[in-house]
């Protein structure tokens, strides 16, 4: 034990030992790492870090430092349990227990996969994972308090050994209790990232394992909206409210495990190619358990089956991929193989007579294939294709192309054309339930196939963006009012179009943002605003004698009123409004707030939705289910470089 202690010690002391001042990336210019004359005529040196020696990236992008700005982003950003800005989604009552999506959007980790749309926004895939290059051991805290009781903490701490090697570990803990009965959120998420290159820079490898839970109690709404509505104080207390579901949870778990190599056979540079090689295995599980069988799914036995009431989904992805890169400054390109074993099925046998099966599975062989180019730093494109077929789940093909370029200093363009067709989410395929009208199998569903154009102008003139998008989906899988899935014969057209400025009066800023959004025909299958917009009008400043720095204001958010789909809990899904269904939204949502950053800790303290202090609250994340009641919101960001 005392060598232990010992060990400690020693450790503690080095860490301490090279705790220096470093400075915040808006107050130095871009350098190395700045080396201080000891004093002595010895061969000592004292490196004095900047912010620019602490970045991170991910596998396939450009190195970022670690941003200690205060930005008016952030406002939007670390006030959402997520730590994204969920710009298009409004959030349920209580945190973690996801959105409902406003604005439409193709999500790619839903591509051959089981990931139900509202467990999505606590999931980071393989392109968030984030590999680090720090000089000296750093950790960063984020926390965010829950609803009623709980709280989240996400806290990250990475180091590099040698100039060679850094690995990362960071744990998400999410408990939070909720206003309304049965609505307990509890997610975490547990992530361990290492990343490694040879002295000669000919090997290169990337390493990662990700196990992420999203827990939810599922209510299913308020079962009485008059006595939600009328404004009587015996139900100000949210828990006085009766709910529709009582003893049902869902549960979706994540977890991969993902190595990726690089070898550059020849050490000239005239010959740059490296061979990569890839290698994953993710399994995802979504359960829907409840204790006995719940009265507002069912009148008469005779609608049940038997059939154990907790229902599981699984589905297992193993993914081989070799790739050859040629790997210059200004131009690569990468082609390879990629061979890919999928399985997906349910946990127990359903009968035999509803000819659904309890496990799919088979053999995919593709391609992948990128492209990046990069002329006079004014011009960029990134293209990148996917292709694979398999007997079970058909051909699936993904082409996303991006070009960037600066036509006049300060002004950027940028156009993308993107392409899919795939199997619909495995989520709509099947479904396993004691409930007998809730289960299906969507057998030789036809291709999913999305089109998007669009893009966007970025202008020096009030630092404002101007950006549209055209969506072009044949057939479109969706759930009907009675949560079976369907395709749609014709196609679904959406478009988007919408802007962001900044206006600034010397301390005092606006920023708005607008987004306007149309189905061309077809606009029953996926009920949307016609207007999604929000405000942010504050003032920033330096105080303390520029010891500190104090961000105040409101925000603002709308969006228009329309025929909301219901989400429906038990594959948590949204699905098509029934006949008793009613329009949501129409009302702005103002929160007020007072962000103060000192050094490298942020403070960020919300009163959220408080127009609910002196009016009645009657806005809604989807129909039966309230927008959160007026809350203090806190949330906290700290960075710690060692």
């Amino acid at each position: 034990m005392r060598y232990l202690l010992f060990c400690l010690f020693f450790f503690s002391y080095g860490v301490h030992a090279q705790t220096l001042n470093k400075t915040d990336s808006n107050r130095v210019t871009p350098g190395d790492t700045l080396v201080i004359d000891s004093g002595f005529k010895d061969s000592l040196k004292i490196f004095k870090p900047t912010i620019y020696d602490y970045t991170y990236q991910t596998q396939f992008s450009e190195k970022k430092i670690f941003d200690t700005v205060f930005t008016k982003d952030k406002t939007f950003i670390f006030s959402q349990y997520n730590n994204r800005d969920n710009f298009g989604r409004i959030q349920f009552a209580n945190i973690g227990s996801g959105f409902q999506q406003l604005v439409y959007e193709v999500n790619p980790e839903q591509n051959l996969s089981l990931l139900p749309t509202n467990k999505s926004y606590f999931i980071k895939g393989i392109n968030d994972i984030r590999y680090y290059d720090v000089k000296t051991p750093t950790t960063a805290f984020i926390y965010h308090n829950a609803v009623r009781n709980g709280a989240q903490l996400q806290s990250t701490y990475t180091q590099n050994i040698g100039k060679n090697f850094n690995f990362a570990v960071e744990y998400i803990g999410l408990r939070s209790q909720g206003l309304y009965r049965n609505s307990l959120a509890a997610n975490n998420s547990t992530e361990f990232s290492g990343h490694y290159f040879s002295k000669n820079r000919k090997y290169e490898a990337f390493a990662h394992f990700i196990h992420q839970n999203v827990n939810n109690e599922e209510n299913g709404g308020i079962a009485d909206l008059d006595l939600f509505l009328n404004g009587n104080s015996d139900f100000n207390n949210r828990e006085n409210l009766e709910v529709n579901l009582l003893n049902s949870t869902s549960r979706f778990s994540y977890r991969r495990y993902y190595f990726s190599q690089e070898f550059r056979p020849f050490a000239s540079e005239k010959f740059p190619f490296k061979i990569r090689h890839t290698i994953f295995h993710q399994g995802n599980k979504y359960y829907f358990s409840q204790s006995s069988p719940e009265n507002f799914y069912f009148t008469d036995e005779s609608e049940l089956l038997d059939y154990p009431t907790n229902s599981k989904k699984f589905l297992k992805n193993l993914s081989n991929t070799v790739s050859i890169l040629f790997d210059k400054e200004n131009f690569k390109l990468d082609a390879g193989l990629r061979y890919q074993m999928i399985k997906l099925g349910i946990g127990d046998k359903l009968p035999q007579n509803l000819n659904i099966p309890t496990e799919l599975s088979e053999n995919r062989l593709g391609a992948v294939g990128n492209l990046k180019i990069n002329l006079w730093d004014k011009v960029a494109l990134n293209s990148n294709l996917e292709f694979s077929s398999g007997n079970q789940f058909g051909p699936f093909l993904r082409s996303q192309n991006l070009l960037r370029f600066e036509p006049f200093p300060d002004y950027f363009v940028n156009a993308k054309v993107n392409f899919q067709t795939a199997s619909p989410s495995f989520n709509l395929l099947i479904n396993p339930s004691v409930y007998r009208k809730f289960n299906y199998y969507l057998e030789n569903p036809k291709n999913e196939t999305i089109t998007e154009i669009g893009g966007d102008v970025n202008l020096k003139w009030f630092q404002s963006k101007v950006f549209g998008n055209f969506f072009r989906i044949d057939n479109y899988t969706f759930l009907n009012s009675e949560a079976q899935p369907q395709q749609n014969s014709s196609s679904l057209n959406i478009s988007q179009l919408g802007g962001e400025a900044t206006f600034s009066y010397g301390k005092f800023h606006l920023n708005p943002k607008v987004l306007f959004q149309s189905a061309l025909g077809n606009k029953d299958v996926l009920p949307m605003p016609n207007v999604v917009a929000r405000a942010n009008l504050f003032w920033q400043s330096k105080a303390f004698k520029n010891a500190a720095e104090i961000q105040t204001g409101i925000k603002v958010y709308y969006f228009s009123k329309f025929n909301s789909r219901e989400f429906f809990p038990v594959v948590n899904e949204f699905i098509l409004p029934d006949a008793n269904s009613y329009a949501i939204g129409g009302q702005p949502i103002a929160d007020v707030y007072f962000n103060l950053k000192v050094k490298r800790m942020f403070f960020f303290l919300e009163a959220q939705h408080l127009n609910t202090t002196i009016m009645q609250n009657k806005s809604f994340t989807a129909p039966y289910y309230p927008l959160y009641d007026f809350r203090l919101n806190i949330g906290i960001v700290w960075y710690l470089f060692s």
